[in-house]
């Protein structure tokens, strides 16, 4: 049978014209060298070489393998530089998801855009959608990481790691009485005014943060409307619903309906961001991925709140 080192053998042979010569490259010896060229010939059942006073000349049997032996040569090492570069996460894909307030974050998109300017051989695929939404891709495969802003309960087979956590703020109507007030209130100002929040399956953590926060300030949210993301709570604010309270990064919609308020308590009432993905060790591109967004986060961290 003829296998990878029968060809390099042969290649040089061929490119040396001269047995000694080609073992001297390859590093063995003469006479197992003429040996298994003889062998190769043998399982071919053609002749490869003239054998000349003064060296070997490949036949015309010879240069026709010559010249596929040198291009599935080739083909290996690309396939093997392939695969180290996917390995590597140099090369490959990755599939990252995130919920709508997420994708708001500045550091979602700054993550995104840094890995992509480091690796730009790395086949990039998003997808918005809810935690549950989210979390089911995950367990699926279709996606390998994925930014979300509640953890996800009890599931052994996903890692949530916390990345950051960011302040909430009150979205009221332009026009309501609040929005011409010092910027900054109390969460108990918000005791008799309606409510506009997401639905809870697509944010449980926030939405029971919010009961929670409220519940601590001495009162419990008149909810008037329900949301299916978290990006329509601030049009149904707009128009004249209700108040809301999403976090800080959402506010940077610009929309001359709505206007933001700061808490003044700052009750234990934060959005933090996660990022999930599955518990088997990851692995190519989107191990490098997790690593990048580690290193951001420990730097964001490390600077304090701003």
């Amino acid at each position: 049978m003829i296998e990878l080192r029968h060809l390099r053998y042969f290649i040089a042979v061929a490119e040396e014209g001269h047995l000694t010569r080609a073992a001297e490259r390859l590093g063995i010896q003469q006479p197992p060298l003429s040996q298994q060229i003889k062998a190769m010939e043998q399982e071919l059942g053609v002749i490869l070489f003239r054998r000349l006073p003064r060296g070997m000349q490949p036949t015309e049997a010879g240069l026709a393998l010559l010249a596929e032996a040198r291009a599935i040569l080739a083909h290996l090492d690309r396939a093997l530089e392939t695969a180290r570069r996917v390995a590597l996460g140099q090369e490959g894909r990755i599939a990252i998801g995130f919920t709508s307030s997420a994708a708001f974050h500045p550091f979602v998109s700054a993550a995104i855009r840094g890995f992509r300017e480091a690796a730009p051989q790395v086949a990039l695929a998003l997808e918005e959608s809810s935690t549950g939404e989210l979390v089911e891709a995950l367990r699926a495969e279709r996606l390998d990481a994925a930014f979300i802003r509640s953890p996800v309960g009890e599931a052994a087979d996903l890692v949530v790691e916390p990345l950051l956590d960011e302040e909430m703020q009150v979205a009221v109507p332009a026009g309501h009485p609040l929005a011409s007030g010092p910027g900054v209130i109390p969460l108990s100002a918000l005791a008799e005014i309606p409510f506009v929040l997401y639905r809870r399956p697509s944010g449980p953590g926030l939405y029971d943060s919010i009961i929670a926060a409220c519940r601590a300030a001495g009162f419990s949210p008149r909810i008037a409307q329900e949301a299916p993301r978290m990006v329509s709570t601030l049009s149904l604010v707009e128009a004249g619903l209700g108040v809301s309270i999403v976090p800080a990064s959402m506010c940077r919609l610009d929309t001359g309906g709505i206007a933001t308020l700061r808490l003044a308590d700052r009750p234990a009432l934060t959005a933090p961001l996660h990022l999930a993905r599955r518990g088997v060790e990851p692995l190519g591109a989107t191990r490098r991925f997790i690593e990048h967004v580690r290193r951001m986060a420990a730097a964001l961290r490390s600077e304090g709140p701003a």
